[in-house]
């Protein structure tokens, strides 16, 4: 007999809702005032006010960094751009995809762990991006973070498939490279270079990396773990 008790699903991990439940409660705001239903006539461009003010421009951050200057205002965008976005669309499949991979990453990893894969992805994503000479537009949207949470699963498949084909662990962000570096391809070869792709794919596989990368460290058994299974192996 089952237990009554038992929640019919397996409880998210609460670091997961403090990162989705954010994206969510703007996309409820924003969408409130586009209706009609909150803010009057100015609510209409609450998602406009929303990105001025958190998303990411690489413009801004190469200006800091001509001028060694920064401030609050510029450093804090590297990490509250993953938490504005486009379209109701776009928060959904971001939200889905922190849901599952953050339940995954989460039952192993602590809740400080999959913070800080989160938000370094972001944040490396974003310097990535403006490392490029020709990106100027605005980075907005949690893929990156997600991204790194791909990284962090990534690894732990990885590890648990040591000496038995482990490469079999980069199927998943195989398919997301050739997706997006092969729509990258087709953009450039048909407007060019400067309009052909928004280039945030950059973004999005640094942030795979950094979240890989990371998972040597804050990973539980991190680097010795990696050690062990390949002594074993």
């Amino acid at each position: 007999m089952s237990d009554l008790n038992t929640p019919p699903l397996n409880p998210l991990p609460m670091v997961v809702w403090m990162l989705a439940l954010p994206m969510i409660a703007m996309e409820v705001v924003v969408q409130a005032g586009a209706n009609g239903l909150a803010g009057g006539p100015e609510g209409i461009g609450w998602r406009v006010q929303a990105i001025q003010t958190l998303g990411f421009a690489p413009d801004y951050l190469r200006q800091m960094l001509d001028l060694w200057q920064f401030p609050l205002d510029g450093v804090y965008r590297l990490f509250s751009y993953s938490f504005v976005h486009v379209d109701l669309s776009h928060t959904l499949f971001v939200v889905v995809i922190l849901l599952a991979l953050g339940k995954f990453v989460g039952e192993v990893y602590a809740g400080w762990a999959v913070l800080v894969t989160y938000l370094a992805a972001a944040a490396v994503g974003a310097l990535a991006y403006t490392a490029l000479p020709v990106a100027h537009a605005g980075l907005i949207g949690g893929y990156p973070g997600n991204y790194g949470l791909i990284g962090a699963y990534t690894f732990l498949l990885w590890v648990r498939l040591a000496g038995q084909g482990s490469l079999r662990a980069f199927r998943l962000i195989g398919f997301f490279m050739v997706f997006q570096v092969g729509i990258a391809v087709i953009g450039i070869v048909l407007y060019g270079v400067e309009r052909g792709t928004t280039w945030e794919f950059v973004a999005d596989l640094t942030g795979f990396a950094t979240g890989f990368a990371l998972a040597f460290v804050v990973s539980p058994g991190g680097w010795a773990r990696v050690l062990a299974k390949l002594r074993t192996s």
